[in-house]
Parts: structure tokens; C-alpha cells; sequence
């Protein structure tokens, strides 16, 4: 591969304008840690690689299948059973030569998610949805080293967008997860990423959810918007200008609604009309049969 061609300058141009040439530089020098590289992972990255950020921390443990082809930018036939780390970081390397990727091929455990972290401008969640252990001791990591950290949910089709900073709620005290069993915690996470529910009318066949089996439906319409939402608000955060609402404010669009949604949600969880939905949640899986 020829990379004598490759100007960062030149091939970043076309951000200038929105971005100033101080601006570029410093997302050139900017580090974005990401965990997961599976449907929004992988193009949180490659979204951030073309935005010219030049430094990046990447977590997987997982390798593509078929099954991941519907949504994952990294998962096609050629790359059928190769790890989603390789994968990926290939295709940023495509992006710009110039790329510094520290990856952690075995993932990011619950018990040390400090060396991921360390060094990173801000965080930006891309682990799967139900690895809750992972994610609860990212985000407390992120507190404790006060890193900002971004989480941008596909939800059918479209994306809820929550944002933790190191002064603010922090994760664990918005989705209030301690002591919760598997279910509940699946139960609490998906109504705390969402609280206006946009997606929901929409859902033409709810069985397609099992939370107790660790399975959804998912669409490419939402990584992509996901992935939008999540880089907005990274580059607000390592440029340190325009708006950045923290939880527990959230922000919710569905483009098959047509609908943006604003929430604001004090005590997280806690609060009368997300515990009323968790309520009604416990019943509708109480009531489903088993298969």
C-alpha cells in the first residue's frame, strides 16, 4: 500500500469551515477510547477516523458472523470469522496512515478498565447492549478518572443519546443497576437510554425481544444515526465548545417518526415516571410465555 500520497491536511480539507485549522490540529492529537466494535463500534470509529481524530484506544474481543451483517460496517463475506479489532483497525488505517490505535484484543474486562482508558480525551460506549458488567465498570472508571463518556443506543430506527461528565450524575447513579439480576438490568438500561420511547409504537412484533435470552432486533438506520449523535457530541467535548447537556438530560430522534425528543429526567431511574415504566416492563415479561 502506497501511503507516500496520504497528507492529513489535504485529506481533512473538507471539515475546515466547520472545524478552524486549530480546531483540525487538535483533533489530529485528540485520543477517543472505544469499547466494542460491533454495530455502533465500528463506525463510531471509522465516523471519528474521517473526521480526522488521529488517536484512538479499541476494545474487542469478538469475531464477525453472519448474523452481524445487517448492521456492523466491518462484517462481510471476506471478512466471515476474523476478529473485529483486525477488521477495524484496517479499515481506519485505510482512512488515514497516520492513525495511532492501541488495541486491547481481549476486550475490556470489569476488572481493569483503567489501562483502557488511560490516556483518553473521552470515552464512547460501543459495547453490546446486555455486557452490563463491562459497561457498568467502564462508566465508573470514566467517573473516577474523569473522563467524559458518550452512549448513543440504536433503538429501531433511530438513537438516544445520553453523556456523562466527571462533575455530573454519574452512570450507576442514573440507571441505578446495583443488585439487579440480568433481566432487570436489561430492563432498567433499555428504559434509562430512552425515556421518551419513541420506538416502541413501531415494534411490529415484540417477541422478536427476549431480554432473559440476550436478544433484539436491531437496523442499520440506527448505527448510522448513532454514530452521528456520538461524534456531535465527541467533537463538542475535545473541542470544548457548543452545548453538552449531561444526564440526566437525554436526547432521543426517530427518523421513522420524524421525531426529536429532549428528556430530563432527575434521579435517573429513580424518577416517578421511569420507575412506572419499569413497572409496567416487569409485567409485560411476567405475562410472556416461555419458548
Amino acid at each position: 500500500m502506497n501511503h507516500s500520497a496520504f497528507d492529513y491536511n489535504e485529506a481533512f480539507s473538507r471539515n475546515l469551515g466547520w472545524f478552524t485549522e486549530v480546531e483540525q490540529q487538535k483533533l489530529r492529537h485528540s485520543t477517543v477510547a472505544i469499547a466494542g466494535l460491533g454495530g455502533v463500534g465500528g463506525i463510531h470509529l471509522l465516523t471519528l477516523a474521517r473526521l480526522g481524530v488521529g488517536r484512538f484506544h479499541i476494545a474487542d474481543f469478538d469475531t464477525f458472523d453472519v448474523a452481524n451483517f445487517n448492521r456492523q460496517v466491518g462484517a462481510t463475506m471476506s471478512t466471515l470469522g476474523q476478529r473485529k479489532l483486525d477488521v477495524l483497525a484496517a479499515q481506519a488505517r485505510d482512512i488515514n496512515p497516520e492513525v495511532q490505535l492501541k488495541l486491547f484484543p481481549q476486550g475490556v474486562s470489569a476488572e481493569s478498565p483503567d489501562d483502557f482508558l488511560r490516556g483518553a480525551d473521552i470515552y464512547i460506549d460501543g459495547l453490546d447492549f446486555f455486557a452490563f458488567s463491562a459497561r457498568r465498570a467502564t462508566f465508573a472508571a470514566c467517573h473516577r478518572l474523569r473522563i467524559p463518556a458518550v452512549t448513543a443506543a440504536p433503538l429501531g430506527m433511530g438513537s438516544a443519546l445520553l453523556v456523562f461528565l466527571p462533575d455530573r450524575m454519574s452512570f450507576e447513579e442514573y440507571f441505578r443497576l446495583e443488585g439487579c439480576d440480568e433481566t432487570e438490568q436489561a430492563l432498567r438500561f433499555l428504559v434509562g437510554l430512552a425515556p421518551a420511547g419513541l420506538h416502541r409504537p413501531y415494534l411490529v412484533e415484540p417477541s422478536r425481544i427476549d431480554l432473559a435470552a440476550r436478544r433484539g432486533p436491531s437496523t442499520m438506520i440506527a448505527c448510522n444515526l448513532c454514530a452521528g449523535f456520538a461524534a456531535a457530541e465527541g467533537i463538542k467535548l475535545l473541542l470544548g465548545r457548543g452545548e453538552v447537556r449531561a444526564a440526566p438530560w437525554g436526547l432521543q430522534y426517530d427518523a421513522f417518526r420524524n421525531k426529536l425528543v429532549r428528556t430530563w429526567r432527575p434521579g435517573g431511574n429513580n424518577h416517578p415516571l421511569q420507575r412506572l415504566i419499569m413497572a409496567i416492563g416487569r409485567r409485560q415479561l411476567a405475562r410472556k410465555p416461555s419458548v
